[in-house]
């Protein structure tokens, strides 16, 4: 399919190539760079209006209004996606959300001057000039930001990968491409190990197009779905046509099938709330830990934690932290037996744990770790059944549920779908309810299924 010739090419290409790592992180400090150049040009803005009135750029006035006004800015602005990784190529984009964050944030603490009356106390003049020239020192930051990240990355700030799947194709230069008999990819939604290999290859990376028979389509759409990426299928009968709302790639349409549920500030604040609540409740949950540990020693023979493969974010496998709560010798790794009500693998220690929520705990550590988020599906082990089906048989949009992390709790969760999968039904219902989750994301809905969690602690399905 591809001859010796195209493949050095190829490989001479990729050696000079940042790889999706690494450009993640160079986004993300671009992204912390705009937003520190955007404090400057907040502050100097409030300097330049002192100077103006006072003739003293470090007269309290202007400091005060610049301390009062800057953390709402930054709040609006991160909130409003100001400094989202789209803005980096996107400048004019970028500037208006700035300029609008600021505008809400002046007028919030004007609001709140005159509420607390200590309005007198702020000078019309150095506010309005500090105001006025706000505006153009965070215009001319935001394009000399602009002018850097053009000179520092060519404005290549997206990391593209083409699939190859035993069909002809031609890649545009700046794309990187896998080979799915090269590389051992083609695409099986019943093999887990394979599915594990495909998200180790697109960690990190911000666009797919796949090029494939007719006759893959759907199964690539069904991975690419649960790949947390944005991912598109080649389709060269569609030149003919023209279709309008269908993407291109170099001048070839392409059809949309999945896109990212999050982009990187949401992702970021997600992961905020995470270390927020996760290292304190660490910390005052740890004499519970301690004692825990402690008991299922003194109870039986074995270790204290039970480490078990499960599909994690992107369909990536990770091992998951739980207090052991079976005897060590009846332990089922591949977890194609579920815990019934009267399990004689269960322990003493086990059934108590187990029926407060005790054993999950540990998964905080996965949470610090990153392979986990406090909500989100919940991570399922590779021989889980419904009824005598593993649970990607019973629907393929099994995989789709991994496009966000899995959570320590979920939407399922909060809805009693918890315990034995008996029948298809029972899968049914908790996949539904993943899926509702991954399409309706706030932060907002995160702390309610938190709040909506601690009812749920105790439940008749936890044994």
């Amino acid at each position: 399919m591809h001859g010796t010739t195209a493949d050095q090419d190829r490989d001479r290409r990729d050696r000079g190539r940042v790889n999706p790592a690494q450009l993640q992180s160079l986004r993300i400090r671009l992204c912390f760079m705009i937003l520190v150049v955007d404090c400057l040009a907040i502050f100097a803005g409030c300097l330049l209006g002192n100077f103006i009135r006072f003739s003293d750029p470090l007269s309290p006035v202007g400091i005060n209004l610049f301390a009062a006004v800057l953390p709402l800015y930054v709040g609006i602005a991160i909130n409003s996606d100001a400094y989202s990784a789209e803005v980096l190529s996107d400048v004019q984009t970028g500037l208006s959300r700035a300029l609008l964050a600021y505008v809400f944030a002046v007028f919030a603490v004007i609001f709140l001057a005159f509420y607390m009356k200590v309005a007198s106390d702020m000078s019309r003049m150095t506010s309005g000039v500090a105001i006025a020239a706000t505006f153009l020192t965070l215009a001319s930051g935001r394009y000399l930001c602009r002018a850097y990240i053009g000179l520092r990355t060519g404005m290549r700030l997206v990391y593209d990968l083409m699939i190859c799947d035993e069909v002809e194709c031609v890649a545009p230069p700046h794309m990187h491409v896998l080979d799915t008999v090269r590389d051992n990819l083609r695409p099986d939604t019943s093999d887990p190990h394979m599915l594990n290999r495909l998200a180790k290859r697109l960690r990190g990376v911000d666009r797919v197009v796949v090029a494939c028979p007719p006759e893959r389509r759907y199964v690539w759409s069904v991975l690419l779905k649960g790949s947390s990426v944005n991912g598109y299928i080649l389709a060269d009968e569609l030149d003919r046509l023209g279709p309008i709302g269908i993407g291109s790639m170099s001048g070839r349409h392409t059809l949309a099938v999945a896109c990212a549920p999050l982009d990187l500030g949401r992702r970021a604040a997600k992961r905020t709330l995470d270390l927020a609540i996760t290292v304190p409740a660490l910390v005052f949950l740890s004499p519970v830990l301690l004692a825990v540990a402690l008991a299922i020693k003194l109870d039986s023979r074995g270790t204290v934690f039970f480490l078990q493969p499960r599909v994690g974010r992107g369909n990536r496998l990770f091992l998951v932290y739980k207090f052991r709560s079976m005897r060590s010798d009846r332990i089922d790794k591949s977890g194609n037996r579920s815990v019934s009500k009267d399990d004689d693998r269960v322990t003493t220690v086990g059934r108590f744990i187990r029926a407060t929520s005790i054993d999950e705990l540990p998964q905080l550590f996965n949470i610090l770790r990153g392979d986990m988020s406090l909500v989100g599906p919940r991570p399922h082990a590779l021989g889980s059944l419904a009824g005598d089906e593993l649970f990607w048989e019973v629907d393929e949009r099994y995989w789709v549920r991994h496009a966000l992390k899995p959570g320590l709790t979920g939407l399922a969760q909060v809805r009693g779908y918890r315990g034995e999968t008996r029948e298809r039904k029972d899968l049914a219902d908790r996949l539904t309810a993943d899926l509702e989750y991954l399409s309706g994301w706030t932060i907002w809905r995160d702390i309610s299924i938190l709040a909506g969690t601690l009812r749920v602690i105790v439940h008749r399905n936890a044994y």
